[in-house]
């Protein structure tokens, strides 16, 4: 399984993208949403993928994160599930619910519409800026313009969230008991 290169989180008042070390990365992360103001953390197919994939990577260096996962197969899962997991998780990390944005959009915007209901095509249907790059050479961009290419998916998911007035009944909501 390949190692956590980045995680960016789009604050409401600023952004962190995190590098470097996968551990450091891992507890970094943990640690600032630690110290956030509860609030909602906003993936696009966190649920299926993302969230697991942080926690089995967390796991592999012994690292005890604050994120909470519930399986909960009633949920669409965007792909064949990660390998190892069941399929999509409702969470919360820490006092943070959480939100996959994905969930929101490919129910009824990219059926009714037959839109992908990928972050980036999704992004650029409404208009916001989204930052391309070619996939298979991230390895040679500047650390600057991986660092920007990271932030803006992480942007791009927010934006998304808070266009859909719907988006506050979607929050995962898991009691303190969930392990």
């Amino acid at each position: 399984m390949a190692a956590v290169v980045a995680v960016a989180i789009a604050g409401p008042v600023r952004d962190w993208v995190l590098d470097g070390d996968e551990a450091k990365i891992l507890a970094d992360t943990d640690r600032i949403l630690l110290e956030l103001d509860p609030g909602v953390i906003v993936t696009w197919n966190g649920a299926n993928f993302d969230l697991p994939f942080l926690a089995d990577r967390a796991r592999k260096h012994s690292l005890a994160l604050g994120l909470r996962m519930i399986h909960d197969p009633e949920m669409a899962g965007r792909h064949d599930p990660l390998p190892g997991h069941p399929g999509p998780y409702r969470a919360r990390w820490h006092r943070h619910g959480h939100l996959d944005a994905y969930q929101l959009y490919r129910a009824d915007v990219g059926a009714i519409l037959g839109l992908s209901c990928g972050l980036k095509p999704l992004s650029r249907y409404v208009g916001l800026p989204v930052v391309e790059v070619d996939r298979e050479r991230i390895h040679e961009l500047s650390v600057a313009d991986q660092r920007a290419y990271v932030a803006s998916d992480a942007q791009l998911a927010r934006a998304l969230a808070q266009r859909r007035p719907t988006a506050l009944a979607a929050i995962d909501q898991l009691s303190d008991s969930i392990g």
